[in-house]
């Protein structure tokens, strides 16, 4: 083999919950475990490896306001990078970002294409919104636009009613994801309350992001049709602020976060405990910090998951479940160093020592 610069990597390689090597290479940007013949190495890098992590609900492109500029945009990316989150499911956004797939030295993206909600149902400027009759059109639309996702807006806050409530009615939902997995995507929802979410698993959803909702009685539902929930604990985090805030003009919906806040702990565990598959998602973006993908998983660690489930959450399962490869022979470098094993601890995660993006150290 002709002489090559590489980088070394060494100490304990956490391929998998239970398969830990010695050492690996990276060589044109992609994993060896053999040694290459007449490697020179440059550089040499110790520690605990992990993959790189996976933020399953993130919305690179997405402020307060609805989108952001390309700067902005940048700046999101690059937190999430430094925080180790090297691959993002971007669970919708009005931005075009398309241009960060040409970026070799930001984090891969998978996208949902824009949010889809009901009119007057969802914060202003994030979505299409739409009424049941356009459902299908837009599932296509967003379907043909994402990378192999769509997002649905499950249920939102009725003024009239003055509580949360579904927003589709089922069968309008059923012929979207019936669409939708004719075109080969996936589809997701956003769904605090409980009133919507058997309409939508039975009607063949994929995945429900938050799922404060679930309840003894759906988990069984969830568990037997394979539903994956991404809880958002950080961002579930908010609700006693949120719900302060509306007590005066809608008390129901007020009373209805705080408990949905109060059991969050017992559903994830619930859920989890059920044999639900559970991913980490931040909600980066919107009003909420992006690079926040330490604290949701000392989060599902805090709901009584135990961490080497969580970090599967957001490593070797999280990438399994978006088709994306971790630290296998031939694999894109993309993986995180850190001090200590985060198995024992995974407070470790928020201090990533290096991070490794396509086989450059990038941080």
């Amino acid at each position: 083999m002709r002489d090559h610069a590489v980088l070394h990597v060494k100490g304990r390689i956490l391929v998998g919950p239970d398969e830990v090597r010695d050492e690996l290479w990276v060589v044109g940007g992609r994993i060896c475990y053999d040694r290459p013949a007449g490697a020179r190495e440059l550089t040499t890098v110790t520690g605990w490896a992990l993959p790189g992590l996976v933020d399953a609900h993130c919305h690179v492109g997405l402020g307060t306001q609805g989108p952001v500029d390309a700067d902005a945009a940048e700046k999101q990316a690059l937190t999430d990078r430094e925080a180790g989150t090297l691959l993002v499911r971007d669970a919708g956004s009005p931005s075009d970002t398309r241009w960060i797939d040409d970026r070799d030295d930001l984090p891969r993206i998978i996208r949902a294409g824009r949010h889809i909600a009901r009119t007057r149902r969802y914060i202003r400027d994030f979505a299409h919104e739409i009424e049941p009759e356009e459902l299908v059109a837009h599932v296509t639309q967003e379907a043909r636009r994402g990378d192999g996702w769509v997002k649905l807006v499950g249920d939102w806050i009725d003024r009239d009613l003055g509580d949360l409530a579904a927003c589709w009615p089922r069968e309008a939902v059923a012929a979207a994801i019936a669409e939708a997995h004719r075109l080969g995507a996936r589809v997701t929802a956003h769904c605090f309350a409980e009133s919507s979410l058997r309409d939508l698993v039975e009607a063949g959803i994929d995945c429900v992001e938050h799922a404060t909702g679930l309840t003894e009685e759906l988990i069984p539902l969830f568990a037997e049709r394979g539903v994956a929930i991404v809880p958002t604990l950080v961002n579930i985090a908010t609700f006693p602020q949120l719900a302060a805030g509306g007590a005066t003009k809608y008390p129901r919906w007020s009373a209805h976060m705080r408990r949905l806040h109060e059991r969050r702990y017992d559903t994830v565990r619930g859920a989890h405990d059920a044999g639900i598959p559970v991913y980490v998602g931040t909600d980066a973006g919107g009003s909420l910090a992006h690079g926040l993908v330490a604290a949701e998983v000392a989060e599902l660690v805090a709901a009584g998951i135990l961490p080497v489930d969580a970090l599967s959450a957001t490593s070797w399962g999280a990438r399994a479940w978006l088709g994306r490869p971790g630290l296998a022979e031939g694999a894109p470098a993309d993986l995180v160093v850190y001090e200590a094993d985060p198995r024992a601890d995974v407070r470790v995660l928020a201090a990533p020592r290096r991070v490794v993006l396509r086989g450059r150290i990038v941080g």
